[in-house]
């Protein structure tokens, strides 16, 4: 559990996959920054080292610049890694409205594969609708494009 979760009238979003690839492959693709840009944001400064602030820098709105700052959590390696996601300017609403929120992935082995469950914690209703929208959509893509890099980094080391 962590800060957000517990803040009251807040929502989060949820994405739980099966995919047939080792928790080895995904982790790599989660936790390698060259593999990050390739299916979510290119990272600025990310290591998988608690304590580690990064940045990811999305389209600017209002007086929002676009930055979204983050700070590593928890690492486990090939089983979780959290992160913080702040974003957004008091003076805006809708788009670029503040954000303080948890990124979270959990990684368990099953059978033919692991179970990736994705947690995006802390979005304050109605403050983040808009946010929280297009985030539930985007993390479903943002998933399957995972998938995708874990894939070929399964396929490459099969090749080894």
């Amino acid at each position: 559990m962590n800060d957000a979760a517990l803040k009251p009238g807040t929502q989060d979003i949820i994405v739980d996959e099966v995919f047939p690839h080792a928790p080895e492959a995904i982790w790599k693709a989660l936790t390698s920054g060259d593999l990050i840009a390739r299916w979510l944001m290119t990272p600025t400064g990310f290591e998988a080292v608690e304590g580690t602030q990064f940045t990811y820098q999305t389209t600017p709105s209002g007086e929002w610049d676009g930055v979204i700052h983050c700070q590593v959590l928890k690492v486990i390696a090939n089983q979780c890694l959290a992160y913080a996601w702040k974003g957004g300017h008091a003076g805006n609403s809708g788009y670029g409205s503040p954000l303080d929120t948890v990124v979270t992935w959990v990684l368990t082995k099953v059978e033919g594969g692991t179970r990736v469950r994705l947690v995006h914690s802390g979005f304050v209703l109605p403050k983040n609708d808009i946010a929280y929208q297009n985030m539930s959509n985007g993390w479903k893509k943002v998933v399957r494009n995972l998938d995708a890099v874990a894939a070929e980094q399964e396929g490459t080391k099969s090749l080894h």
